[in-house]
């Protein structure tokens, strides 16, 4: 909306033509997001709590999480409506793949919402059933893999690229979908695994959305695309805003989520986050270099499968309890060693990541 005003205003000072920048929105997409979960997230607490809309915690696990109950969830909200008035005030509206991040972010945050409110405010502990839950979600992925598809301009939008090795890619046709769909809907239910600590899962979305800025920047810049040898994906420079906006809200967020926490993200937060840093290393091809850079979200999504299938198969448990972090917390390390640990391997995989550009 801003950028459109700034484009009229040109016609009568040429100042507000740097606007037309996307680093410089981008910049303001960061700090306009940040603002605004600083300014709105007192009040959102507040309303939180006197609607008592508390987090309900498990007697069966870490004892030092017992505490935590009655602490204000679905902050999750709070970063959702942060990235969507910073990316509309932004983005060039005009943009494609603005229109179906946001579209991303938005339905799984709305999957998170309906789950969240029936656990916390309705005390029904299944919350949204899994098949609809999944249904749901389903919708979500599948809807942007087909919209990235039947809407793709070259074949590099639907080609699969390998970190690490040089001029190979493979066209995946009908796959793509499927593969968007995986990617997507995947990434959305590690991040969510992965959000059982204070700050433990925000601030490793707030590294992988920098990241992923970057890519979006590079692979929507034709020269720099073709010194690096990444797919050129035109347009995709324009989620530099939406990319910012994870990071300032996530980092607003965290102001209040860091330990001990005020205010928890909920389901509504972290669907709606792993979704749309799915659908960005999508559309910037690189799922791989996601997969990579957001390990510690795979290393809980492989803990929680390793141990209900060890269950399942020998009935005995691998970790004492999944997801891993949990782990961790009965062997003794205090919650905040577990958290800064975690942001600490992030931060190696996210240089990994970023090594890829020039590593080939």
């Amino acid at each position: 909306m801003l950028l459109l005003l700034t484009e009229l205003l040109s016609h009568f000072y040429s100042g507000f033509a740097v606007f037309g920048y996307i680093t410089l929105r981008g910049i303001l997409g960061v700090l306009t997001a940040l603002g605004l979960s600083l300014f709105i997230g007192p009040r959102l607490i507040e309303q939180l709590k006197a609607k008592q809309i508390g987090q309900a915690v498990r007697n069966d696990g870490p004892q030092s999480h017992l505490s935590k109950a009655g602490t204000p969830t679905m902050g999750g909200a709070l970063i959702i409506l942060s990235i969507a008035i910073s990316t509309l005030l932004w983005a060039d509206l005009s943009n494609r793949y603005v229109w179906i991040t946001l579209a991303v972010l938005l339905i799984f945050g709305a999957v998170g919402w309906v789950d969240d409110w029936r656990k916390v405010v309705e005390k029904n502990p299944r919350g949204l059933p899994a098949r609809w839950k999944y249904f749901w979600q389903s919708i979500g992925g599948f809807g942007a893999a087909l919209l990235l598809y039947f809407t793709a301009q070259s074949p590099v939008e639907t080609e699969l690229i390998l970190p690490f090795v040089k001029d190979f890619s493979l066209q995946l046709g009908l796959g793509f979908i499927v593969f968007t769909y995986f990617v997507i809907v995947g990434s959305s239910n590690a991040v969510n695994l992965t959000d059982g600590l204070d700050g433990l899962a925000i601030m490793p979305t707030v590294m992988v959305g920098g990241a992923l800025a970057v890519f979006a920047y590079l692979s929507g810049h034709v020269q720099f695309a073709n010194y690096l040898n990444i797919p050129y994906v035109a347009g995709a420079g324009e989620l530099i805003i939406f990319c910012g906006a994870i990071v300032g809200a996530g980092l607003g967020f965290l102001w209040f989520n860091t330990y001990p926490a005020q205010v928890f993200m909920g389901d509504v937060g972290a669907l709606a986050l792993g979704a749309a840093l799915g659908v960005v290393a999508v559309i910037v091809r690189q799922e791989l270099v996601l997969v990579i850079m957001g390990g510690v979200f795979v290393m809980e999504t492989v803990s929680v499968i390793l141990q209900v299938a060890s269950f399942k198969l020998t009935g005995r448990r691998i970790f004492r309890m999944a997801p891993i972090h949990h782990h961790f917390e009965l062997k003794g390390w205090p919650e905040p060693r577990v958290i800064v640990r975690f942001w600490i391997i992030t931060v190696v995989l996210v240089l990994i990541g970023l090594a890829t550009l020039k590593i080939r």
